[in-house]
C-alpha cells in the first residue's frame, strides 16, 4: 500500500473526502490473462488519501504512480489548472477500483504533486456520489429494482 501525502488532508476539512483506490496497468492484466506474464507481475498500487475532487473532470495520477505502473502515454491535452491552461499528459489502460466498482479509465499526470486526485467522470461511471456531511463516498444503487446508469 502506498501512501501519498497530502497537504492539510489530515483534520478532514469541511466538504472534503479523502478515500483509498486501487489502480493496476489493464495491459498488464490482459498479458496475465492470457499467460504471457505471472499474476503475481501485473503492476499495481493501492493510494490512500486520495481527494475527491468534483472539480477535476478524470482520475490524475502523480507522475510516480504513473511511471510504478509503467503506464503508456496516449498524448498531450490543454488542462485548466489553478495557475492557467498547461499542457499535460495522458496516460491510458488504468484499471480503477474504488468500494467494489472497478472501470478502465485514462488519467492525467500531475507533476507538481504527489497526491492523487479522482474527478467527476470516473465517480459518475462508477455510480460514486461525495457524501460531504460524511466524508466519504456513498455508492448509487445498482440492483434488480434500481440503477444509476440510464438509457432514456
Amino acid at each position: 500500500m502506498r501512501k501519498l501525502s497530502i497537504p492539510n488532508f489530515k483534520d478532514r476539512q469541511m466538504g472534503q473526502v479523502i478515500i483509498t483506490l486501487n489502480v493496476a496497468n489493464r495491459i498488464d492484466q490482459i498479458l496475465a490473462e492470457r499467460g504471457f506474464i505471472s499474476p503475481e507481475e501485473v503492476r499495481s498500487v493501492t493510494l490512500t488519501d486520495v481527494l475527491v475532487d468534483t472539480g477535476a473532470t478524470s482520475l490524475c495520477l502523480p507522475s510516480s504512480v504513473i511511471t510504478q505502473l509503467g503506464l503508456v502515454q496516449r498524448g498531450e491535452a490543454s488542462v485548466e489548472t489553478t495557475v492557467g491552461i498547461r499542457k499535460g499528459r495522458i496516460f491510458r489502460d488504468v484499471d480503477l477500483s474504488i468500494e467494489g466498482r472497478a472501470s478502465i479509465f485514462d488519467c492525467l499526470e500531475l507533476t507538481e504533486v504527489s497526491y492523487a486526485l479522482l474527478g467527476a467522470v470516473p465517480m459518475q461511471i462508477l455510480g460514486l456520489e461525495p457524501d460531504l456531511k460524511n466524508h466519504r463516498l456513498r455508492l448509487l444503487p445498482m440492483n434488480s429494482e434500481q440503477s444509476y446508469l440510464t438509457v432514456l
